[in-house]
């Protein structure tokens, strides 16, 4: 150990947001009645920490803490406990927290579980313990509720290192520290200890391996072993396998399992759980299985990974060799190569190096033939740089180890080992390599300027020895200018290029897949420059291409290229087709970095068709993947997505929430157009509730000229809600600056609902003599382009537009259209709007739980008294509501007077009330009749 560093204690419980809001509601409850939470989780990640967090948190009473050994607790019957507890609780309520409940003696445990389960709601005692999952929990403890730990989220962790280091780690040694952690913290501290300042800060090498044994053993409290010598070795073999495994769990096939046990103890006998036939099985002769380990099925595994991780780390170098040595020879010539040519590499005497070893690995880890996963593949390539003398190739090996990293969704690993591939004496082609993997890294998930600059060296770096890599290199940095909004960044990197000519295609490389791929991204890096220049024109032949020539391919990433051409084209069938073909072909190379960013496209396609529905379903599913990817940026996409989607139904909470995490991501990482998205869903979700003053003010930064302007590929898509907005509110001069930009872009056709909407936006602004003819010429189109969300909307407007001239048979039949379109698309909020409009003319349909529920006072108003008292509920000014009505403040406030007076109610604070009141007794009642008629479906009962 080299240990001179001294980590201070973090300042804060970081993550465990959920664990503590679980805590937080049984400490709440204590002054009322009692309750009890097991803490389950495996060591190291913070299990004490919580208990002395609700131990701070608790205010209403004493707390004790209970412990084994002398204790005379310990060894106190249930009832003599309980009567104690009791007792402590008489004055005030009590907490009562054991840790590390699994090391009590079992008739201890059984006592304490059973006081646990006899506690009653009425004694006043919390009772918190925790255990370690590491081993099965005891099932004195299974009847209790329990709350598990996970390991922390990467952000999460890395603000937890941050806040331990003073943030004065370099950040290749902090990249590494995280990915050696894995989400631990204890271990992520005691990984810290043993560096020196100077290794800490990146000016000495780290000591390599960096979480060795010393470190492991601490972090999980100690060295974990077997009752036997048959439990060690059938621990370190299950430890060791492993270490190869192609899945997320490290687990082991219990066949080779049994094989590699055989080899390594040739001598008669039962390991621990292993029957005499092939399989692991019952045996009554045989020890039980250790209790670290579950058996699922054929497969082994540790209960916790850092426990298998000591195991391997901790054991006799030349017992984990001969492990390894007999894992190979029962792999061999089972169709497992690349898993038995690790095997055999770690076998290997001494850390010297071993060119023949590498040379197999690299070469049958780059064999395509060879079945494997992404994740295999990577481990494969770190080994075998490792055991390469050639700094170069060594390079080149880490750098492929990292592209296999990050195709399996892992950038956390992909990190440090592209910081180990940094080697000045590698070619310009290796060194260019690693920059575009690091810049493709950054891209998903950290700051895209950083993204854009890395992606820039690469093409330079690349551009002599393979010039298609260096153009694909370069349209991903303008992929990175464009996420950051930064136009003169975008356009100076889609500079003009040299025309398309036929390369010779690199060694291993598919000839036919590898010139179609270059011509994709030359057309798609053409056109994507003329239409940024406003070159419209000159934008379509090209971005075309793109999407026709992906129509015969299969490689996500071509695909991937061929849905964005298709949504600059405003082609959102094609969008959704080539997101659709992307996604498959993603999935079945089991690429999990590619996933979300096909989620994404075809989310952003269902978007632009008003699908919202089918985006919302594509956001949520590219969220998970996105966040299991550690691709947060992709995941602030997807947020956007589902705020987008949910400003229209009505969920105001939802937007908030979305938004708020879509935007804190998107100022940290300079994501311009995600920002973008998510103001554009709080200003929507504020118009759709009648709050045009603040969708005005929203949007007006959006689209307003100037350099504050929204990002240049969004802005465009609010000026409609903007004008809208700003119609409302009085600002119509406003409105009218943003529509010759607008009308240009309508003009490209890149948009379906463009032409549409700007006769709509025509319409709100014209005199009464030219908006009639307006309106129904942006119904037009709108048959034309299709799009439920957008023809109601447009029905809307035009229905109240009727309304406010006394054509009441008129507007009814707009307004009835515009509810259908807006309940067919699921946009609830919308469609309140129409069923308000409907009441003011005495023909609304009743909607679901409508009425139910609601006070009969409510029932005295009139349709335009209830729309004016729930707009002042919801914080609406009089003029506000005037202007939202179309009518004069002298009748918003001569109907205020007749509302209070109906209602009897004496203030607009009295009003919110009995408001919020009436809507919170309607969705309780529409959740009824929803749970019924799902009762009634379920078992055929009539209503």
């Amino acid at each position: 150990m080299t240990g001179q560093t001294t980590v201070r204690t973090a300042v804060r419980v970081h993550g465990r947001s959920a664990q503590r809001r679980a805590l937080r509601a049984m400490l709440d409850a204590l002054p009322a009645h009692g309750g009890r939470l097991l803490l389950a989780g495996e060591p190291g990640l913070g299990r004490t920490t919580l208990l002395q967090w609700a131990a701070r948190s608790f205010r209403a009473g004493p707390v004790l803490h209970l412990g084994p050994g002398p204790d005379a607790n310990a060894h106190l019957t249930a009832g003599q406990l309980l009567d104690s507890l009791r007792a402590a609780a008489v004055a005030a309520p009590v907490l009562v927290c054991v840790d590390d409940a699994h090391r009590w003696d079992a008739p201890a445990r059984t006592e304490l579980a059973r006081a646990a389960r006899l506690l009653s709601t009425a004694d006043r005692v919390g009772l918190l313990l925790s255990v370690a999952s590491d081993r099965a929990v005891g099932p004195e403890f299974a009847r209790l509720p329990v709350v598990h730990l996970d390991p922390l989220a990467p952000a999460r962790a890395a603000a937890l290192l941050d806040d331990l280091t003073d943030g004065v780690a370099a950040p290749a040694v902090r990249e590494q520290l995280l990915a050696e952690a894995e989400g631990n913290p204890a271990l992520l501290v005691a990984l810290l200890r043993r560096l020196s300042p100077a290794e800490l800060r990146g000016h000495r090498p780290l000591p390599s391996p960096l979480a060795d044994a010393g470190v492991l053993a601490e972090a999980a409290g100690g060295v974990p072993t077997g009752p036997s010598a048959h439990a060690r070795d059938l621990l370190l073999t299950v430890a060791a396998a492993g270490e190869a495994s192609d899945g997320s769990d490290a687990d082991a096939d219990a066949g080779l399992v049994r094989d590699a046990l055989r080899r390594l103890r040739p001598a008669p006998g039962h390991g621990p759980g292993l029957g005499p036939d092939p399989g692991l099985g019952p045996d009554p002769g045989a020890e039980p299985l250790p209790e670290q380990l579950v058996l699922a099925g054929d497969r082994l595994r540790f209960r916790s990974p850092l426990v298998r991780r000591t195991v391997h780390a901790t054991a006799a170098a030349d017992r984990r060799r001969a492990v390894h040595r007999a894992l190979a020879d029962a792999l061999d010539g089972g169709g497992h190569r690349l898993t038995a040519l690790l095997h055999r590499s770690w076998s290997l005497d001494g850390p010297a190096p071993a060119p023949a070893s590498a040379d197999r690995l690299a070469a049958t880890a780059a064999d395509g033939a060879v079945p494997a996963s992404h994740r295999l593949r990577a481990t494969a390539y770190a080994r075998a740089a490792e055991l390469t003398a050639d700094g170069a190739r060594r390079a080149e090996r880490y750098t492929a180890a990292a592209e296999q990293a990050l195709l399996a969704g892992r950038p956390e690993r992909a990190r440090p080992l592209l910081a180990a591939a940094r080697d000045r004496a590698a070619p310009d082609a290796v060194r260019g390599r690693a920059e575009l993997l690091r810049g493709m890294t950054e891209l998903r998930d950290g700051p895209v300027g950083d993204a854009h600059q890395s992606l820039l060296l690469a093409a330079s770096l690349l551009a002599a020895d393979d010039p298609a890599e260096a153009a694909a290199a370069a349209l991903a940095a303008a992929d990175a200018a464009w996420a950051a909004g930064d136009l003169p960044a975008c356009l100076a990197t889609l500079a003009p290029e040299p025309p398309l000519r036929a390369e010779h295609p690199s060694p291993g490389s598919d000839g036919p897949a590898a010139a179609r791929t270059a011509a994709v991204v030359h057309d798609h890096r053409v056109g994507m420059r003329a239409l940024l220049e406003g070159r419209l024109d000159r934008a379509g032949a090209p971005l075309g291409q793109v999407v026709r020539r992906s129509r015969t391919g299969d490689r996500p990433e071509t695909l991937l290229r061929s849905a964005a051409a298709a949504l600059l084209l405003g082609d959102v069938d094609a969008a959704r087709s080539g997101g659709a073909r992307a996604l498959a072909a993603a999935r079945q190379l089991g690429s999990d970095a590619l996933v979300p960013q096909a989620l994404e496209y075809l989310a952003y396609a269902e978007l632009r068709a008003g699908r919202h529905p089918q985006a919302r379903t594509h956001a949520e599913e590219g969220l998970r993947t996105a966040l299991r990817a550690g691709q947060r940026n992709t995941a602030a996409h997807h947020r956007a997505v589902l705020a987008l989607a949910a400003s229209i139904e009505e969920e105001p909470d939802a937007v908030a929430r979305h938004v708020a995490a879509a935007l804190d991501t998107a100022r940290r990482h300079g994501l311009a157009q995600a920002a973008a998205l998510a103001q554009w869903a709080a200003a929507r979700a504020d118009l759709g509730r009648g709050r045009p003053f603040d969708a005005a003010d929203r949007l007006g930064l959006l689209v307003l000229p100037g350099p504050g302007r929204g990002h240049f590929a969004v802005w465009r898509l609010a000026v409609p809600c903007f004008v809208e907005a700003a119609v409302l509110a009085g600002r119509d001069e406003d409105a009218r600056r943003v529509l010759t930009d607008f009308a240009d872009w309508a003009a490209f056709g890149a948009d379906p609902q463009a032409a549409a909407q700007l006769a709509r936006c025509h319409a709100l602004l014209a005199p009464a003599e030219h908006a009639d003819a307006l309106y129904r010429h942006a119904l037009d189109r709108h048959d034309e382009a299709g799009g439920d969300f957008e023809r109601a909307r447009t029905a809307l407007l035009y229905g109240k537009w009727l309304r406010r001239r006394r054509r009441p048979r008129e507007a009814r039949g707009r307004l009835g259209t515009a509810l259908a379109g807006f309940e067919r698309c699921g946009a609830g909020v919308w469609a309140a709007q129409a069923r308000d409009e409907l009441r003011a003319l005495g023909a609304a349909p009743r909607s679901p739980g409508a009425g139910a529920g609601t006070p009969a006072r409510l029932g005295r108003l009139t349709p335009q008294q209830l729309r004016i008292a729930r707009q002042v509920a919801e914080g609406a000014t009089n003029r506000e509501v005037a202007l939202t009505l179309g009518v004069s403040t002298r009748t918003v406030d001569y109907h205020l007077r007749k509302i209070f007076a109906a209602l009897g109610v004496r203030s607009r604070l009295e009003l919110a009330r009995m408001v919020g009141q009436a809507e919170r007794a309607q969705e309780a009642q529409a959740a009824q009749d929803a749970r019924r008629a799902g009762h009634q479906e379920k078992t055929g009962a009539q209503p």
